[in-house]
């Protein structure tokens, strides 16, 4: 049986001026957010002899006298606009249902979906009974949340030309409170991968496209084999994703980035062992912190 043998290393001295225990704003269950009566009662909080307390670790959140806790490790709870990668599961009457890692099944209705060819007509039973060709269980798709129902389900649409079925790439599931709300969650990555960061914590990775098919509406997905460089580029990326998210730093296109050339000195087998991936992170959190200030 192979064993696997690691030797104590020494690691460069990186000072972070920044300390999780300085932050006012992070708060477990029963810390006492304020004793002002003023403030009025949100999610996450109670209570308790005339004082405000938290409920559930989190950071708080203040919008004017309401005050309530966002929990750090929760479903996702989304909210008009949040671009979201999901899976069909249920093929249904006019809609499919899309698990988004939410509470409930979100709901992709066929009139909300862009026809293949870019066509702009009612739907009509002789799409109904097509739906299995545009989308079909098991399908990865890329939308956006066009509203939330009385019971919090989503209701998703892809009119977008940038939204629609996801081809070959892989898909790495976080929480959602790691994503960094953005004006675009699509980015395209000089190191030669795009990814898309779902709101909702999946996280989509594939080659970079050499043209974009509008022509197909959203449905076309190229099945070519992907080069060796290509699947070793996205493999370094999922691996710098994991390490990321298991030190809780913020995911957005920089933090990756800064990640992925951390980390290019190690095989990318070696990112997730726990030595490299705490100096990899290190290294990207000082990165961080030298472009703030």
């Amino acid at each position: 049986m192979a064993a696997d043998m690691r030797l104590p290393t020494i690691q460069k001295p990186v000072s972070l001026t920044f300390s999780a225990f300085d932050r006012k704003d992070l708060v477990v269950p029963g810390d006492v957010i304020t004793s002002d009566t003023g403030f009025m009662r949100g999610h996450g909080t109670y209570v308790d002899e005339e004082k405000l307390t938290a409920s559930v670790a989190g950071e708080v959140q203040r919008v004017d006298k309401l005050i309530c806790v966002k929990p750090l490790k929760t479903r996702f709870n989304g909210e008009v606009g949040d671009v979201v990668v999901g899976r069909i599961t249920e093929v249904q009457q006019k809609r499919w249902k899309v698990e988004t890692n939410s509470r409930l099944d979100s709901v992709l209705l066929l009139s909300s979906v862009n026809l293949p060819g870019g066509e702009l007509r009612r739907r009509s039973a002789e799409d109904e009974l097509t739906m299995r060709e545009y989308l079909q269980e098991g399908d990865l798709i890329s939308a956006e949340v066009q509203s939330v129902f009385s019971d919090g389900a989503l209701s998703l649409h892809t009119r977008s030309l940038k939204y629609g079925k996801l081809g070959q790439g892989v898909l790495v599931q976080l929480s959602p409170s790691l994503i960094k709300r953005q004006k675009t969650h699509f980015h395209n990555l000089p190191c030669g991968a795009s990814m898309i960061l779902g709101n909702n914590g999946f996280v989509w990775l594939y080659p970079t496209p050499e043209q974009l098919e509008e022509e197909a509406g959203g449905f076309y997905t190229s099945l070519e084999p992907v080069s060796v460089s290509d699947r070793e580029v996205i493999s370094r990326l999922r691996n710098c994703l994991l390490a990321l998210a298991a030190q809780k730093v913020l995911l957005f296109d920089t933090s990756v980035l800064y990640c992925y050339e951390s980390s290019v000195h190690h095989q990318v087998k070696d990112i997730l062992k726990p030595e490299v991936m705490e100096e990899i992170v290190m290294l990207t959190q000082q990165k961080l912190l030298d472009q703030e200030g």
